[in-house]
């Protein structure tokens, strides 16, 4: 397709700002995403939305980050891949702001109650997205079973890579009969199980330098972002075991508070690693840091985008691809109520929770202005109390 520089300009100047308001974490961002990309400018259906969150599930990486790569190759061409860069600059250039606090005071400035009134806000975000998906997503009665059977088992505790995984795979070999059944059986078993183990092999320790390289640091979040599925908390047991027990370069303490700054701070969770890398060699260390980790995901979409017309199309796989679609959605929903649990403490969050959920879906008011109204609420009642 043909890139205009008007395309290419709308999508950084859209991504720039979804990385300065997108708190929360990953079903926060793809719920700011839909909510302006698909509700308010149409640049693409849900039905097309899904398909690409679907998509983006099956690879390793950060999913909202990966999303909007691929949304900015749809809009503008390859070179709309500027999207996930976009997305990803103004969370890594706050986080070096804490970093240099850190490294200088020993503390990271405070911002529990700058907090305390975005995060109502962003349940009712994440909210409103999941009304808007839920229906084109359910398009029988087998995948609306599996949607509310993989929201009540993440809740229950089953691990999400075998959620998303394994009930999209048992989807698939329901619907493909028993022609399909021995080649897929394996494969149900096999899937959930070889990634993990993937992932622990390559970071079993090895080798422990006793001085810091930059050719080490690069390597080892490169070697992070190819291989991570998953939430935070797998990401904190990747970093943990690579930069506390195999390199002896940061303390628990230290790993700690890297990613409670990439947790609390907007955009991705991966800009952990530009904390990190700030702390152990400075601002070339946070750049390097930040590219080795995004870099994997940039690799994958590329190869992902162009497949993805192919998987829909497809009589095998677009019932595969609707499973995904599906079971993303439940797993979204579960990490909301967990979520909520955090957001929503006591009456004024409630009460905040309540105005967002009515202000966005009632009246389609701008999730940048609401979230703006939250941050506001939080330090007007720090004021007051």
């Amino acid at each position: 397709m043909k890139t205009s520089r008007s395309s290419l300009r709308e999508v950084a100047a859209v991504f720039l700002r979804l990385g300065v308001i997108g708190f929360g974490g990953p079903a926060a961002h793809i719920a700011l995403m839909r909510q302006e990309l698909v509700a308010r400018k149409h640049w693409l259906s849900d039905e097309h939305f899904l398909d690409i969150l679907g998509a983006t599930n099956l690879i390793p990486g950060p999913n909202s980050t990966e999303v909007a790569i691929h949304i900015g190759a749809v809009r503008a061409g390859w070179r709309g891949l500027v999207a996930g860069a976009c997305f990803i600059l103004p969370a890594m250039l706050i986080v070096m702001g804490f970093a240099w606090a850190y490294t200088a005071y020993g503390s990271t400035p405070e911002i529990r109650w700058l907090l305390y009134g975005i995060k109502p806000v962003i349940i009712a975000v994440v909210l409103q997205a999941l009304f808007g998906l839920a229906r084109p997503a359910a398009k029988n009665l087998l995948l609306v079973a599996l949607g509310v059977a993989v929201f009540a088992l993440y809740l229950a505790g089953v691990n999400e890579l075998l959620l998303l995984f394994g009930g999209p795979a048992l989807v698939l070999l329901i619907v493909g009969g028993r022609r399909l059944a021995p080649r897929l059986r394996s494969a149900v078993v096999a899937l959930p199980l070889a990634l993990p183990a993937l992932a622990v092999a390559l970071s079993n320790p090895v080798a422990k330098p006793a001085d810091y390289s930059s050719g080490t640091l690069f390597l080892t979040f490169l070697k992070i972002g190819s291989v991570l599925y998953g939430s935070g908390y797998v990401l904190l047991a990747f970093l943990r075991n690579d930069f506390v027990v195999r390199l002896h370069w940061l303390t628990d303490q230290q790993l700690l508070d890297a990613v409670a700054v990439g947790q609390v701070t907007p955009g991705p969770v991966f800009t952990t690693a530009t904390f990190i890398g700030f702390v152990l060699g400075g601002v070339p260390g946070a750049l390097l840091a930040t590219l080795a980790i995004f870099l994997p995901s940039f690799v994958f979409v590329a190869l992902l985008q162009p497949l993805l017309p192919r998987l829909r199309s497809s009589t095998l796989t677009a019932p595969l691809l609707d499973a995904v679609n599906v079971a993303a959605l439940g797993l979204m929903a579960g990490v909301t109520v967990t979520l909520a649990r955090d957001a929503i403490v006591d009456a004024p969050t409630a009460l905040v929770a309540t105005a967002a959920a009515v202000s966005l879906i009632g009246f389609r008011a701008n999730s940048a202005v609401v979230i703006a109204g939250g941050a506001l609420f939080g330090i007007v009642y720090r004021a007051v109390i």
